[in-house]
């Protein structure tokens, strides 16, 4: 019987009787199904791996440009990280720890007697804490004409601590003169604020 008239009449539940070429031929092409289904499934998991691998590189890229251009600044960071920390303790240095009402009650009137200004009302406020430093509202009044009262603003803002004016409100006070000629004044009411450092216990 020639090998096609025997793969023909070919038995599959009696492979055992088939001559030696047959059983050959079907355990090699057992073996190299066997061998190509672990390789299409090992090489499918390589290439799962390797999509997860891109993509952490893409991510590991990008964190490196990033941190590489922090390293390429980080003197200039540095720098501007000492002008800050010179400015905040010059600042501070213009906190004082205790509030002083008194000393700046003098300041103000000063400022203002300077300016040619009358000072109605100086009355200071309880005293708020915020963070690290303490802030004293003063209720202020005074009355001038409108450049005493600018400059006045101005000499309160260089004044050596820190005073800000906050809530202003000019109204316009007008009297009669002896010749009965109207003359006009401004009064300014406003919030003036100083501030002092807190100490470690207080804040």
């Amino acid at each position: 019987m020639s090998l096609q008239d025997e793969l023909n009449n070919l038995d599959l539940n009696n492979l055992g009787n088939a001559s030696s070429p047959i059983k050959y031929g079907i355990l090699a092409i057992a073996f190299v199904a066997i061998i190509a289904a672990g390789i299409y499934f090992d090489t499918q998991n390589q290439l799962d791996q390797l999509t997860v691998v891109e993509k952490k590189e893409v991510k590991l890229k990008t964190e490196f440009t990033n941190k590489a251009d922090k390293a390429a600044k980080l003197d200039l960071y540095k720098d501007q990280l000492a002008e800050m920390q010179a400015s905040f303790q010059a600042i501070l240095r213009q906190l004082p720890e205790g509030t002083d009402v008194e000393s700046l009650l003098v300041d103000v009137s000063q400022t203002a007697l300077a300016n040619g200004l009358e000072i109605k009302k100086f009355q200071p406020s309880k005293e708020e804490k915020k963070g690290f430093y303490a802030e004293l509202p003063i209720a202020l009044e005074v009355s001038g004409n409108y450049h005493d009262l600018a400059s006045f603003i101005s000499g309160v803002a260089a004044l050596p601590r820190i005073v800000t004016l906050h809530n202003l409100k000019l109204d316009i006070q007008a009297k009669l003169t002896e010749k009965t000629k109207p003359s006009g004044k401004l009064q300014m009411t406003a919030t003036a604020k100083t501030y002092r450092y807190l100490k470690e216990d207080e804040q």
